[in-house]
């Protein structure tokens, strides 16, 4: 849903791009003005936090296809309620205007009228609007939308940490879901704008971007990892270590003749949430030495004149063949 002052906010600008920038350009000016405007490298200064909050919303806006371009349309057309009669000297009174909303029916009808809202306002609205508020008493009415971005660690995303933001109304705080993915957005719900004529409060849509871990991946509620274990520990078998999210190891059987590609699972030593526990999810990868020593080279050429006679290519030349 739109925010209800989208019209009067240049996000483009404030990013410092242009408005047919691409999603890398957006997300690259954006974690630049993040990294300095970041209350953290800016204690106390109330303008660099204010930015930081601006920042954040307006790449939450421009990061996301489907409201950029509501922002790009509810911009191109101006936004907000607008009335326009036709007729000779675009002029129009009362009747002109109530003939065009209703087909022409009333006497005298004799402009057309067009009208846009840009906050989903109805007949009430329109009424309000041309009469200064005062010929009609509006109900309670939902405040809007806000949109914020967060950034965060993938320890913070996997574990469901609680982070904290500032908004206009001050700081929010939220517990994210356990294995948040990077760019889901996640409904507040009661923290955005406050609601008017004892309305409810909109809603925080705040769109979460995970910072990529060196080891591990998530999948649901399982870790995936990549396992590199020997050329004689894929043939042979083993056992190896194997790290963990939780900083300790856990001893996995690779068994005799594994593939590169091979999936172990080790159970219950993914993430945790109310759902349930995942597993750890480890792919081998039979690592290849880049630098062989003298013996070692020996050893494998040994190896190689062993196994002359096994071709592992067979299959795709009579497979090719179909």
């Amino acid at each position: 849903m739109a925010s209800q002052d989208w019209f009067n906010k240049d996000f483009y600008a404030t990013l410092g791009v242009s408005k047919d920038a691409s999603a890398d350009e957006v997300k690259k000016a954006y974690r630049k003005l993040a990294r300095d405007l970041h209350p953290d490298r800016n204690p106390g200064d109330k303008s660099a936090e204010q930015r930081f909050k601006d920042v954040g919303e307006a790449y939450a806006v421009l990061s996301n296809e489907n409201d950029r371009q509501q922002y790009d349309q509810i911009r191109a057309m101006g936004g907000g309620a607008r009335f326009q009669a036709g007729g000779p000297g675009g002029g129009g009174n009362f009747e002109d205007m109530f003939g065009g909303m209703f087909g022409g029916g009333m006497p005298g009808g004799g402009g057309n009228v067009r009208f846009q809202t840009g906050g989903g306002g109805g007949f009430e609205d329109i009424l309000g609007g041309l009469f200064g508020g005062g010929g009609y008493q509006r109900g309670p009415q939902k405040g809007g939308d806000l949109a914020a971005a967060v950034e965060v660690s993938f320890r913070q995303a996997a574990e469901g940490s609680t982070v904290t933001l500032g908004t206009d109304g001050g700081r929010i705080s939220t517990r994210l879901p356990v294995g948040v993915k990077d760019g889901q957005r996640i409904r507040v719900p009661g923290k955005g704008r406050p609601g008017s004529n004892g309305g409810p409060a909109g809603d925080l849509l705040l769109t979460v971007h995970v910072q990529k871990h060196p080891v591990f991946t998530t999948d649901g509620l399982n870790l995936r990892a990549t396992l590199p274990v020997r050329f004689d520990e894929a043939a042979l078998g083993a056992q190896v270590a194997v790290p963990t999210l939780a900083g300790d190891t856990v001893k996995v059987k690779v068994p005799p003749g594994t593939q590169s590609g091979t999936t172990l699972r080790v159970k219950g030593r993914g993430l945790t949430s109310k759902k349930g526990t995942g597993d750890l999810l480890v792919t081998v990868e039979v690592a290849v030495p880049h630098k062989l020593s003298r013996d070692a080279k020996k050893a494998v050429e040994a190896l190689a004149e062993a196994l002359g006679g096994d071709d592992p290519r067979a299959h795709l030349y009579k497979d090719a063949a179909r």
